[in-house]
């Protein structure tokens, strides 16, 4: 039998099974049939004012305090922020731990830095890097699992064993109140409940600069919704949230690229195109290519890649 009809037969039965165990066997099933992940060759030319700090992490200034630590030599090409006030700072996303991201960070700043996960993906939580203050949303579902201030993660929440990663323990020192504020010393980020990609996604939004930043809720490329814990109604509900509490014009910046170099930067016009889109797609007004997942065109930087339609929760 060949490994296309070993997937077809496996995805089907994938398909009948419960939501959770469905959803893991999917992520799985495509880490096996997909090719295995190699470190890209590094471009000197990354686009407005990037620089290279060694030979895998960028960063990009997008003001004097600032910084967008970029690994482009990493198949998903990663954003990571580092957003510096006078008192600390907060490192929003760490990548997947490819390399240690603590020394560049530090190289920026003298403050002391609090790690922020955008949601609990591998590719986010800098595996294997120990962060000494660590802070997460103030979720009940979250509270009512953490132990003496250690969060274990699931592997369905982590995914980290499609591309070998053992699922971590998340040691808290901070739990974030969504709509409550981060406060820096002079700068003070508002956290922003953006549940969709996943069921604890969180997004920063920064009203004095007009910066938001937010993770894989939204960015250019293909936005997942049909992950573990992923659910369309929920990012419905994110949507209308960032729109209700982002500036007029804010910089929309997410966590990863589908261009070769740049930022990965959208603006409002692009997250009321993803509310559009939803609420076309809940009304079966829009219609998507492809079986598993289904794929949405929301506009020509952004797609929506959920399940069939039949499967989809609203």
């Amino acid at each position: 039998m060949t490994r296309r009809r070993i997937l077809l037969v496996l995805l089907t039965f994938a398909l009948l099974w419960g939501s959770i165990e469905r959803r893991s066997l999917v992520v799985r099933l495509a880490s096996f049939m997909g090719p295995a992940k190699e470190l890209q060759p590094a471009d000197a030319d990354q686009g407005g004012t990037a620089r290279w700090l060694d030979d895998y992490y960028t960063v990009e200034a997008l003001d004097d305090r600032t910084f967008a630590i970029g690994e482009p030599r990493y198949a998903q090409q990663n954003f990571s922020y580092l957003i510096v006030g006078s008192e600390r700072a907060v490192l929003f996303d760490a990548g997947p731990g490819v390399r240690d991201i603590r020394p560049i960070a530090q190289s920026l700043t003298d403050r002391p830095i609090l790690f922020v996960p955008s949601h609990f993906h591998f590719d986010h939580l800098g595996n294997g890097v120990g962060f000494t203050e660590v802070a997460v949303v103030d979720l009940p579902q979250l509270r009512k699992r953490a132990k003496d201030g250690r969060l274990r993660l699931t592997s369905g929440e982590h995914l980290g064993f499609t591309e070998g990663f053992a699922t971590p323990t998340l040691p808290i020192t901070e739990w974030l109140k969504p709509g409550g504020a981060i406060s820096l010393g002079d700068r003070s980020l508002l956290v922003l409940h953006t549940p969709g990609h996943t069921p604890e996604s969180i997004s920063l939004v920064e009203a004095a600069t007009g910066l938001v930043f937010s993770g894989d809720f939204l960015y250019p490329g293909p936005l997942f919704a049909f992950l573990p814990g992923s659910a369309m109604g929920d990012y419905q509900k994110g949507v209308r949230t960032l729109l209700e509490s982002s500036p007029i014009a804010p910089r929309l910046l997410g966590a990863h690229r589908s261009a070769a170099s740049g930022l990965p930067e959208l603006t409002r016009a692009d997250l009321e195109d993803l509310e559009q889109a939803l609420i076309a797609i809940h009304r079966r007004q829009r219609p998507g290519t492809g079986i598993y997942p289904v794929t949405y065109s929301v506009n020509e930087q952004i797609s929506l890649l959920a399940e069939p339609r039949w499967l989809q929760r609203w």
